[in-house]
């Protein structure tokens, strides 16, 4: 993998987050919402994520694309075999995020380069695409379910969404994002509020602070930490 991670990262495009030195949650956090100060180019959102998606990744699919990266036989051939010893991908697995990511990869340049979409984001499968119109956003939909089934044999989940940013604001990556302002997910906001209550310790503590920070959460720390100055 020290041999490896550089490869694969330079076929990464931008726009993906998850399981990549230097990215992250935070990182994805901080482009949402630098994109979401174009107001009128991000009017709309499609939410999607992709059904089952460690195992239903195709091993001669990706043996496929691992060829057009690397020539060496014997390293092919180990990777055939890792790949080979279960189905789909094993979820945790270290090499599988970097394999897992690789097999989107190539979606993730067909979506900025053939498509020219500007406003695109991806955390392992989940996706969020941003526009100013909705009907460009049901007709990118129907392009990438299309994408998916002959190129990767993947499917699209069933609770893909098209919604205005500003009425519903974009739950993602633990926050939901408007276009004015950023706010803790609400199931996080319980989870740091039912700790403080059972189990309050400063590890945790310093977890939930370390989420808030990277949003407008003033009120909600002096809500739940009255006692500090924030």
């Amino acid at each position: 993998m020290n041999i490896l991670d550089p490869i694969f990262v330079a076929n990464f495009t931008a726009d993906t987050y998850s399981c990549i030195k230097g990215k992250g949650i935070h990182a994805c956090a901080n482009a949402v919402k630098k994109s979401l100060k174009d107001v009128p180019g991000t009017t709309y959102c499609l939410k999607i994520d992709i059904k089952k998606f460690y195992p239903s990744i195709n091993h001669n699919i990706l043996m496929s694309l691992l060829r057009r990266k690397f020539k060496d036989n014997d390293l092919l051939w180990l990777l055939d075999e890792i790949i080979d010893s279960a189905d789909g991908l094993p979820i945790g697995n270290y090499l599988s995020q970097y394999l897992a990511n690789f097999y989107l990869s190539y979606f993730d340049h067909w979506i900025k380069e053939n498509k020219a979409v500007k406003y695109y984001f991806r955390y392992a499968d989940d996706i969020v695409i941003l526009a100013s119109d909705k009907s460009y956003l049901h007709n990118l939909l129907i392009d990438i379910k299309i994408y998916f089934k002959h190129y990767l044999k993947l499917q699209v989940k069933n609770n893909h969404q098209v919604f205005p940013v500003e009425a519903r604001g974009i739950d993602f990556v633990g926050y939901k994002f408007y276009n004015t302002h950023t706010l803790l997910r609400k199931q996080i906001k319980k989870n740091f509020a039912k700790m403080l209550k059972n189990n309050p310790n400063e590890a945790s503590i310093a977890s939930y602070k370390g989420w808030a920070k990277h949003c407008n959460s003033k009120n909600l720390l002096n809500t739940l930490l009255p006692n500090e100055r924030i």
